[in-house]
């Protein structure tokens, strides 16, 4: 247990002296910011462009917005902090195998499943938490400007949000496991998240895709039960689960 959390450790002080903690404090701030005031901006922005729109043909009738267009917002903007996360942590493994600081770290005796375990933890803990920094952030300022109680099943919709995140991370895991550079990972990452979006689109299988767990808006409306959701749940966490487990004897075989 002690060299785990050496290595853990490790890795945290390692995340924060390469700045990329102070990067991802940042972008989640910005993003957490950034939804109520698009929101409360947003009738002063149309106000300022009507003359330009009507000249056009168009009539621009008054704005109303609330703390469903902040929300609205949150999980418009949120896809784009995962992708900045996803680029920035993508060497998480890879930049191991090309300095060769990960044999150091096996010579030492710290068993390769545990430095799996150690960066999921890792990944995990920090996406939770500027995920979570965001959401406080969007939910103050929606609860000082207006009443968050407008948005239905708020939490449910946040925590399906955030299992796709996890998702994605063990997705970097996996293709971590099997690929020696960061583009490739990725990639991979990406072509997988994109290929489980096309098949959501058909209609009978769409309920069992992780991709369901970001179409949310039906679900802060209320024209959707929370339980519908629930098959996508079942199957993300069946399939975090899986790219856990074919990452360790992944690595657990590779040859540094």
């Amino acid at each position: 247990m002690k060299p785990l959390l050496s290595f853990m450790k490790k890795e945290y002080c390692e995340a924060a002296r390469t700045g990329k903690l102070i990067i991802l404090l940042l972008l989640f701030v910005l993003f957490g910011i950034m939804n109520p005031a698009i929101a409360k901006l947003t009738p002063w922005l149309m106000e300022m462009t009507s003359d330009t729109i009507a000249e056009s043909g168009l009539i621009v009738t008054n704005v109303q917005v609330d703390a469903m267009t902040s929300w609205t917002q949150f999980f418009k903007n949120i896809p784009m902090a995962l992708i900045a996360f996803v680029l920035i942590f993508s060497d998480i493994f890879t930049k191991e195998y090309k300095s060769g600081t990960l044999l150091l770290v096996l010579t030492k005796g710290l068993s390769r499943y545990k430095v799996v375990l150690a960066k999921t933890v890792l990944l995990l803990s920090l996406w939770t938490f500027g995920y979570g920094l965001c959401y406080i952030i969007t939910y103050g300022y929606n609860a000082y400007f207006w009443d968050n109680g407008i948005a239905h099943n708020l939490f449910h919709a946040a925590a399906a949000w955030w299992l796709f995140g996890v998702w994605v991370i063990c997705l970097i895991v996996l293709f971590s496991s099997l690929l020696q550079n960061s583009a490739g990972v990725s990639l991979c990452a990406s072509g997988t998240v994109l290929l489980a979006y096309f098949v959501g689109m058909l209609p009978k299988v769409r309920t069992y895709t992780p991709t369901m767990l970001m179409d949310i808006t039906s679900l802060l409306s209320g024209a959707e039960r929370t339980d519908t959701y629930m098959k996508a749940v079942i199957i993300t966490v069946a399939a975090c689960v899986v790219c856990i487990s074919v990452s360790i004897p992944v690595i657990n075989k590779k040859q540094f």
